[in-house]
């Protein structure tokens, strides 16, 4: 086992973290839920521009919701501010954004939307803390956009719902597993109704062991700041196949264990840079290596003690990293759902099965063989013919998707025939699949979702 170091470690930055988020906490009043309308025009400012906040200045903040939108839509839009808990990385994030809008900590967030006045507030923080900044958001007049998933516990899912309904302002979820090209086909290939009745599907989705294993180095790895996995990950696939087979869940049952990290090993330390077994631990990570990581996390550690590279095995870790779940739907659709996280290859195998035809869809996205980065379609009648295809991703982070999702909210012109706008009912309906596949698994009861929550009858929009 390796000694302590006399930096801060994780353990301190956990406890550091939620005492300033006990600070910055913010009321969670009344929630609501939003239907699928036509919200993608923004409101602008005097000065033509849409203004916005973004708060959460990580990876995912700062380059997808920061330097891509910023590139993508110099002229509509424009950031008023950056907020997060470490403002050290927040000064690194306005500096690759090329702005000067003001930096705010996290316990001055309602201090920083009166001053700025945005029009939307972008939530790109740990999971966990989604729903305090997107409730009081709402509540000071912003619409906000939040990454998925929208929630991490049942009880923020009313009052997500409840505060919606009341201040009538947009909440608009990034699920961009729906704009992927291979989504779309599928959910192309259902309208046709060459499937006939759809009575069941499958699901796999397999991370390797680079994809897979990061999950387990980041905050991630605690289930107080992911929900587990089931949440941060698979929320997108069960939104996406929430969105395919046009259906809400009705019930979910599960299974899942921590079989491959965390405790699973002879051997662990705290992070990668202060270990004892860089020469014998295959998921060594000389973070060093890479210098965005280490110009936005490992030159910012001194002011939360937050390391990107923390160990795969900690004995902390306690979240799934085999998950298994069925999902019965309201129109009588059953889904079976596997995450396996340390495999071999990385894919995603999906399965429509309708009463006259079969749909399979296979997507690699890294192997040790060569095959087309593409999606695999293959459709067979039922006493019939068998047709196979491929769809090709577009170029860009996520095939394409995060920049048609940004066009989606941004674009006042963006056509959205298939419907893949996602509003709080899509987010919290897929969050909650991935609570109650989690309650399934510590209570071995089917758990049903319409116990979980109350949908609102209407909208009282402003």
């Amino acid at each position: 086992m390796q000694k302590d170091s006399n930096k801060i470690d994780r353990r301190k930055f956990i406890d550091k973290s939620v005492k300033v988020a006990a600070l910055a906490s913010l009321p969670f009043t009344s929630l609501g839920a939003k239907t699928l309308k036509d919200i993608t025009e923004t409101p602008t400012s005097k000065s033509g521009k849409t203004r916005i906040a973004l708060v959460g200045t990580g990876i995912r903040g700062t380059y997808a919701w920061g330097t891509s939108l910023l590139k993508q839509f110099p002229d509509k839009v424009e950031m008023v501010a950056l907020c997060d808990i470490n403002t050290k990385r927040a000064k690194f994030a306005q500096s690759e954004m090329k702005i000067n809008a003001p930096i705010f900590h996290s316990k001055d967030f309602e201090k920083m939307i009166k001053k700025v006045k945005p029009d939307y507030v972008i939530v790109t923080t740990p999971d966990s803390f989604h729903a305090k900044y997107i409730i009081r958001a709402m509540e000071l007049g912003c619409n906000v956009i939040s990454e998925k998933p929208l929630i991490t516990e049942t009880e923020q899912a009313q009052k997500v719902l409840d505060t919606e309904v009341k201040t009538g302002k947009k909440l608009i979820i990034g699920f961009n597993a729906r704009h992927e090209n291979g989504a779309e086909e599928m959910k192309r290939i259902v309208l046709s109704g060459v499937l006939g009745k759809i009575i069941s599907a499958d699901f796999q989705e397999l991370l390797d062991i680079h994809h897979g294993a990061s999950y387990y180095r980041r905050w991630h790895k605690m289930r107080q700041f992911s929900g587990t996995l089931f949440l941060h990950k698979a929320s997108h696939h069960f939104d996406k196949m929430n969105w395919i087979l046009d259906t809400e869940p009705e019930t979910v049952h599960s299974f899942g264990d921590l079989k491959f990290y965390g405790k699973n090993s002879e051997f662990r330390g705290r992070n990668c840079r202060d270990c004892n077994f860089t020469k014998k631990c295959q998921f060594y990570l000389d973070i060093l290596k890479d210098k965005t990581l280490t110009n936005l996390y490992v030159k910012n550690e001194d002011v939360d003690g937050y390391h990107r590279d923390g160990c795969v095995f900690d004995n902390d870790i306690d979240i799934y990293d085999t998950m298994q779940t069925n999902i019965k739907y309201k129109n009588g659709v059953v889904m079976s759902y596997t995450m396996d996280t340390f495999m071999p290859y990385e894919a995603q195998k999906m399965v429509i099965n309708g009463d006259k035809a079969r749909l399979d869809v296979e997507f690699h996205k890294r192997q040790p063989w060569d095959v087309p980065a593409t999606y695999e379609f293959r459709l067979t009648e039922s006493f019939g013919k068998t047709k196979t295809w491929l769809v090709k991703d577009d170029p860009g982070v996520h095939g394409g998707a995060d920049s048609e999702i940004r066009a989606m909210i941004f674009d006042k012109d963006f056509k959205d025939p298939l419907k893949k706008h996602a509003g709080s009912r899509a987010g919290v309906l897929a969050s909650l699949i991935g609570i109650a596949a989690r309650e399934s698994i510590e209570t071995g009861e089917v758990i049903n979702i319409e116990d979980m929550v109350k949908f609102p009858n209407k909208w009282n929009w402003k």
